[in-house]
């Protein structure tokens, strides 16, 4: 799931963006703070990521681990890399996320996004 999301977020699929986050979405950004509108998150993806940005997972990096009656957690290291920047250096961030198993579908419910 986690490379069927961020292909979509690397190609800008803002409508698979939204339907693979809940509707009870909450963005834990250290810098941003909190966000819990799924609009705003991907209006926000749209403005500041799109054409701009490009996330890679950090090989090896990523733990998965299951939740009973919930689903899974995610945890790894990532880079994002800024084509209007490109001198800028990408540093590794910290990155949780939970998704919630609903039937068939999974569900981003809670992202946690560490920068250093």
């Amino acid at each position: 799931m986690d490379t069927k999301f961020f292909k979509a977020y690397n190609t800008c699929d803002l409508q698979l963006q939204s339907e693979i986050y809940s509707e009870d979405i909450e963005f834990f950004h250290d810098k941003g703070g909190l966000m819990t509108s799924k609009e705003a998150l991907i209006e926000g993806t749209e403005k500041n990521i799109c054409g701009k940005v490009t996330r890679t997972i950090l090989s090896g990096s990523m733990e998965v681990y299951p939740i009973k009656d919930f689903g899974a957690v995610e945890i790894g290291y990532h880079k994002f890399y800024n084509s209007k920047e490109p001198d800028a250096i990408s540093k590794p961030s910290k990155f949780i996320i939970f998704w919630r198993k609903i039937e068939a579908d999974w569900k981003i419910t809670k992202v946690v996004s560490l920068h250093n």
